[in-house]
């Protein structure tokens, strides 16, 4: 077997790793290609066709004589030859050599080719800039612009192996993107010819995507960064309804991080007035509005903080006249409730709506988060009333007006609340379903304990005609955590 040095032109080199030069070994020219194309992927079929032919826009140079006036590809090569891979060139400006030698290497497929082969599985991944995305673009195409593809393509592309249609506005940005994300690993990379304005005109589907404006991409750019959220994860949260049960020690930090990222609307239930007391802990509210109702004060910190987000006020003691009105429409209940009566309300209004309930409790140095969900796809999980079936007597129950609560800590559980929240919103990750968090501030501990769902439960055991609500008697003092 004789070692050769086959010589890489400058467009091939993405596929060597930036090598100009790369030893192989082999007997003819088309061992030496095979054996060439086998360690470095994407690489032979630019130069050799599915027939098995050197391709019309390449030459291959034994030495300095050209293979095709010896015998092709069954020229046979000797220990330390060297083998030259010349693909056609067009002469004039630098940037049309460039173009021309891309467009000998990277594949073009047409419009209508580009719409067969994403029916089959393969992604039209669409580089335009947003102003002209905005305009249109293909259905289902993955959006990413330009400036930023190489950071982002591999998390909104993981396999490597599927095929990427590559598209932009003419047809020659994405001959240069096509580059750039072979060098990545990509194996199979198509330039769509004639970019969007030949989809376009040659009748293919297309849409009008939602994108986000100018401010919301300026104040919601690290967002954007993350493949678990981006601009569609983006749009879901500012699309979403979450319900807060309080604006207090749990509320505030809760909302006030619900707002920053975005959520659409935030509904606030609260028929209680700012005290003096409450400043310790609940950040939204300020000396100055000592008096005011809570669901103002609420309203304004949150829009101060975002004035894209719209906040509902419910100035009202939640009961079981009030519930169902209140909780229809909303995706998520975040409760920062501080008495059972209400507690077991939120409970049982979320599961005759399907509404996740994202619950949150503290006292002094302890706190509890959970995400009572039955009716989650992914597993069963419990009510509040599996765990707890009924209320506990009054003196097992002392309020935070009674038995104090490090100002804190309502901010640690609220904001790991929020963060359920937006988990849910995203249908990412892993929520609190069927798990309870408990944080000991003073081990400076986090513990999980496992929540199994009854499946006896008269409110969510299957198969279970939900009896009804129970406004219970008043068990806790009435100032909010």
């Amino acid at each position: 077997m004789s070692t050769v040095t086959v010589r890489i032109p400058t467009p091939l080199r993405p596929f060597t790793g930036g090598a100009d030069a790369v030893r192989v070994e082999g007997e003819t020219i088309d061992e030496v290609l095979k054996t060439l194309g086998a360690a470095h992927a994407g690489l032979l079929e630019r130069v050799i066709s599915p027939q098995g032919e050197l391709r019309n826009f390449v030459n291959i140079y034994l030495g300095s004589e050209n293979v095709r006036v010896l015998n092709g590809l069954s020229t046979t090569v000797s220990d330390n030859d060297v083998v030259s891979i010349v693909p056609a060139v067009a002469g004039g400006a630098a940037k049309d050599n460039r173009l021309a030698e891309l467009k000998a290497i990277i594949p073009e497929v047409t419009p209508a080719e580009a719409v067969k082969l994403q029916q089959q599985g393969a992604v039209v991944l669409d580089v335009r800039e947003v102003d002209e995305i905005s305009q249109g673009s293909p259905v289902e195409a993955c959006r990413l612009g330009r400036s930023y593809l190489e950071l982002r393509v591999e998390d909104a592309i993981p396999d490597t192996r599927r095929t990427v249609l590559v598209m932009c506005g003419g047809g020659a940005r994405s001959l240069f993107a096509a580059e750039a994300i072979m060098r990545l690993g990509y194996k199979d990379v198509r330039s769509v010819s004639g970019g969007f304005s030949r989809w376009k005109n040659d009748g293919q589907p297309f849409e009008i995507p939602r994108i986000l404006d100018a401010s919301a991409r300026e104040r919601y750019s690290r967002h954007l960064l993350m493949p678990e959220v981006g601009e569609r994860g983006q749009l879901e949260l500012m699309d979403s309804k979450v319900l807060l049960i309080g604006a207090g020690g749990l509320g505030s930090p809760a909302g006030f991080y619900l707002a920053a990222a975005g959520i659409g609307t935030l509904g606030v239930v609260d028929d209680d007035v700012v005290d003096r007391s409450n400043l310790q802990r609940q950040i939204l509210h300020t000396e100055a509005r000592v008096g005011r109702s809570k669901v103002a004060s609420a309203r304004e910190t949150l829009e101060a903080l975002n004035p894209a987000v719209n906040v509902v006020g419910y100035k009202t003691r939640l009961d079981s006249s009030n519930v169902d009105e209140i909780f229809t429409g909303y995706d998520v209940v975040v409760d920062g409730s501080d008495n059972f009566p209400t507690r077991y309300l939120v409970n049982d209004a979320c599961v005759k709506l399907n509404i996740p309930n994202v619950h949150g409790a503290v006292y002094r140095f302890e706190g509890q988060v959970s995400v009572f969900w039955p009716a989650w796809k992914e597993r069963r999980g419990p009510c509040y009333r599996c765990l707890y079936p009924e209320p506990p007597p009054a003196e097992m129950a002392p309020s935070c007006a009674e038995a104090g609560v490090l100002g804190i800590l309502p901010g640690v559980i609220g904001l790991l609340q929020a963060v359920e929240t937006i988990k849910i919103v995203l249908a990412t990750g892993d929520p609190l379903v069927g798990r309870m968090l408990y944080y000991d501030a003073l081990r400076a501990q986090f513990t999980e304990f496992k929540l199994d769902a009854n499946p006896e439960c008269s409110y969510c055991g299957e198969g279970v005609t939900f009896p009804g609500y129970v406004d219970y008697e008043q068990l806790c003092a009435a100032s909010n955590t």
